[in-house]
């Protein structure tokens, strides 16, 4: 294999799994080594620049670190990522005086943000410093999108999201709200310079069944409930409540409707438990909470007496699946199940609406009715209109919505100055040493084994009496900071010089994972790794391969299974291996490309 190549900025960022699982790229390591020195205001910052919303994800990301984290290769569960973005939010001081200074003089060029979710809040964000006007239109009383209109209060507090948002709008956005855009043409009219579209997937899914007509008012989409509840239009429920799917906005329905009088709220779910979509804690949540989930039943009928909804009819069913993994639900030939219920909400899926983009604007859509965009600029078929969050590419979550959002900002800025939009600013990265003293480091670099911390919860009566009662209390300082020593600090990498090697193997004898291996080059990767000292199957992530040494042989590090302990570079007598730390900032609009 050839050597690798470690000036790549992607080599190192990979390596941090954590942060590279991100969609935004949120220096997580770095950020959660603040929070371990009560540099709270420090590691809040640290997220802001890129994921945002720190208070709000600290609450609802959907976590894709936390399966990529190292920790959990050690321990049963990785290190709690998004609880400690929350304990920097909940423990920050004042950012008044860090926040990007807005050029009274202004660009003169002015974009339109249709929707005024996360998406086009990351876009206003990042185009206002750079002395844009940015106008945004969004049919709620204030700007959020789903995030204010369909993550429940208890979930979020209403005060925590204003915070996030209000940090954006103050810089002088514009913005119109309780405002439904009709027309796409009537938004072109204003001769905007650009037009970013980041309405959300706003259509909920509804199933057809026999007797969905007769059911009426009784039935409804799970989206619009939640809205509806947001904004106080929906204050009551039917005592017995069905949930019809298996989603994260099914869990937000559910215990949403149990504090709503609901009294025998359940969840009906086709496929298996283990096949759910939602996140395995909003699952446990739910059910911590008394919901019952009853998997494996498909819904075939709603039943109506006298013009009023009675229940629901269940077809029980098991998931069979063949040699490629693909399911398939065969019924089981029991009788079907009847379930009473007063009301049911929908939370089958959602879908993206266009009904006011004219198909006269040179906008080309799909044939599943989805804008056709570049996949790296998010530009569509007419060059001046961007698109960007669930509107994009289909619902996603929050810090998707957010990546997509810097992203497409990056294009608004280079169109606006007729650049190319395939030629993005450079990500910023750096590699610096840590090294303070002969075994000494200037972070904490000791491996045990460390259960993860559990967040504490409010009494479940308090929490059930009334909605806007955030359930999570979050980590207290201390507990914070025992969670912190937990993270492996996986962005401090072991680089290697082969140049000043001596091949004693000293590193192969102290690596506490067998990661180091001395051997002869293999051209073909399979091999190499078949010759390794440790195990190694992972093969989605890197080896470290250097150049050949004065005996032939290379120097070949299996990164999945680093510790990034240290213990190689202290015991190293040539210091052929020095710890480093990396850092990885994604690519900013402003940005010298």
């Amino acid at each position: 294999m050839n050597p690798t190549d470690v000036s790549n900025p992607e080599y190192f960022h990979k390596v941090v799994d954590c942060q590279y699982a991100c969609p935004a790229h949120t220096p997580v390591p770095e950020y959660i080594r603040l929070i371990a020195q009560q540099r709270y205001t420090d590691a809040y910052m640290i997220n802001w620049e890129s994921n945002v919303f720190p208070g709000v994800l600290g609450r609802t990301c959907d976590r894709p670190c936390e399966p990529a984290c190292r920790r959990g290769r050690i321990d049963e569960e990785p290190v709690a990522i998004c609880r400690l973005k929350r304990v920097a939010a909940d423990n920050k001081d004042s950012i008044a005086d860090r926040l990007p200074q807005i050029p009274e003089q202004k660009n003169g060029k002015r974009i339109a943000c249709v929707g005024g979710g996360p998406a086009s809040l990351t876009v206003a964000r990042d185009l206002m410093p750079l002395g844009y006007s940015i106008d945004i239109y969004d049919n709620q009383r204030a700007a959020g999108g789903m995030m204010r209109s369909q993550i429940p209060s208890f979930r979020l507090p209403e005060t925590v999201l204003n915070e996030e948002v209000n940090f954006i709008l103050d810089m002088g956005v514009t913005t119109f709200l309780e405002t439904e855009v009709t027309s796409m043409a009537s938004i072109l009219e204003k001769n905007y310079d650009a037009v970013f579209v980041g309405t959300g997937a706003p259509k909920g899914k509804l199933l057809n069944l026999p007797g969905l007509d007769e059911a009426g008012s009784a039935v409804y989409i799970g989206i619009q409930w939640l809205a509806n509840v947001a904004f106080g239009h929906t204050e009551h429920v039917g005592k017995k409540v069905i949930v019809l799917g298996g989603g994260n906005t099914a869990m937000d329905c559910c215990r949403t409707a149990k504090r709503l009088g609901g009294e025998d709220v359940r969840v009906v779910v086709r496929s298996p438990y283990a096949d759910m979509k939602a996140s395995p804690w909003e699952k446990e949540d739910a059910q911590h909470e008394g919901i019952p989930i009853f998997d494996n039943h498909t819904p075939k009928e709603f039943v109506v007496e006298d013009g009023k909804l009675k229940g629901m009819l269940f077809e029980k069913v098991e998931a069979v699946y063949d040699e490629n993994g693909k399911r398939s639900l065969v019924p089981t030939g029991e009788d079907w199940v009847f379930m009473e219920a007063d009301v049911v909400l929908m939370a089958i899926g959602q879908e993206n609406a266009f009904p006011w983009v004219e198909r006269d604007l040179g906008i080309d859509f799909d044939q599943w009715d989805m804008p056709k965009l570049d996949k790296v600029s998010f530009q569509s078929t007419r060059p001046n209109v961007f698109f960007g969050g669930d509107a994009a590419f289909g619902p996603e979550n929050v810090i998707t919505a957010v990546a997509q959002g810097h992203q497409a900002a990056v294009s608004i800025d280079l169109f606006c100055q007729g650049k190319d939009l395939h030629v993005r600013p450079d990500p910023h990265t750096n590699l610096v040493s840590t090294k303070m003293g002969v075994h000494e480091w200037n972070y904490d670099n000791a491996v045990e084994i460390d259960d993860r911390y559990v967040v504490p919860l409010v009494d479940l009566d308090k929490a059930l009496s009334d909605r806007k009662v955030e359930v999570e209390l979050g980590f207290d300082r201390e507990t914070g900071f025992k969670e912190a020593e937990r993270c492996l600090n996986c962005d401090v990498q072991t680089v290697f010089d082969e140049t000043r090697c001596i091949e004693c193997d000293a590193c192969v004898d102290i690596c506490p994972t067998d990661c180091i291996t001395f051997t002869a080059n293999e051209d073909d990767e399979s091999v190499l790794r078949s010759k390794l000292t440790g195990p190694s199957h992972n093969l989605a992530t890197d080896l470290y391969v250097s150049a050949e040494l004065p005996t032939a042989r290379v120097m070949v590090k299996d990164e999945n299974i680093c510790l990034h302990c240290g213990l190689c570079a202290e015991r190293c007598p040539t210091t052929a291996w020095d710890m480093q730390k990396y850092f990885y900032s994604v690519s900013k609009a402003g940005q010298a490309a």
